[in-house]
């Protein structure tokens, strides 16, 4: 059995390796073209990424990104987790579980209360996410399937007073990168 990869914050010297992983991942451009506006602006990025490496360099990469909960008292600032991508040859080995497991154990102690990310229900249940529906959150758009808004709880966390909908910065909206559009 070979060694799992390392999981650590990402620096600027992986910013190539780490788009590489996107654009395989997804398949194209749009996700790492989104990745590079977001780490641009100054509202939605946090400087809060990571890295799975293993002995073949970066197999996967994930960010934390700025969001807010629009809660009935106060707009509590929130992280959104993506994206997270995994090279296509390392896939369902392993790799997204623990790079997910080990960033979240990571960002646990920060002020932001909940991690909101759209994505397979199956994979991010598994790994303690809930739908975000049952902590009565919306999702930021209508075009998001309920299933798949999810959300961690981290220390911060108030089940009284964080209830409401979540609004993403600008910068998705700009990139229509918030929900699926139907395939035309």
């Amino acid at each position: 059995m070979s060694k799992p990869p390392e999981v650590r914050a990402a620096t600027d010297d992986d910013a190539s390796a780490v788009r590489r992983v996107v654009t395989a991942a997804y398949g194209g451009e749009r996700v790492a073209q989104l990745l590079d506006a977001l780490r641009e602006d100054p509202v939605a990025w946090l400087d809060l990424a990571f890295v799975a490496e293993g002995k073949d360099g970066v197999v996967a990469a994930c960010a934390y990104t700025r969001g807010w909960l629009d809660s009935p008292t106060r707009l509590v600032e929130v992280l959104v987790l993506a994206p997270l991508a995994v090279r296509p040859d390392r896939q369902r080995d392993g790799v997204g579980t623990l790079l997910t497991k080990e960033s979240l154990r990571r960002v646990e102690e920060r002020d932001e209360p909940l991690v909101f990310l759209e994505g397979d229900p199956g994979f991010f249940f598994r790994l303690g996410m809930v739908g975000a529906h049952e902590l009565h959150v919306d999702p930021p758009s209508a075009r998001i399937p309920e299933p798949a808004f999810q959300v961690a709880t981290l220390t911060g966390y108030d089940q009284e007073t964080m209830t409401g909908a979540v609004v993403y910065p600008d910068v998705w909206w700009r990139h229509d990168a918030v929900g699926m559009r139907p395939e035309v």
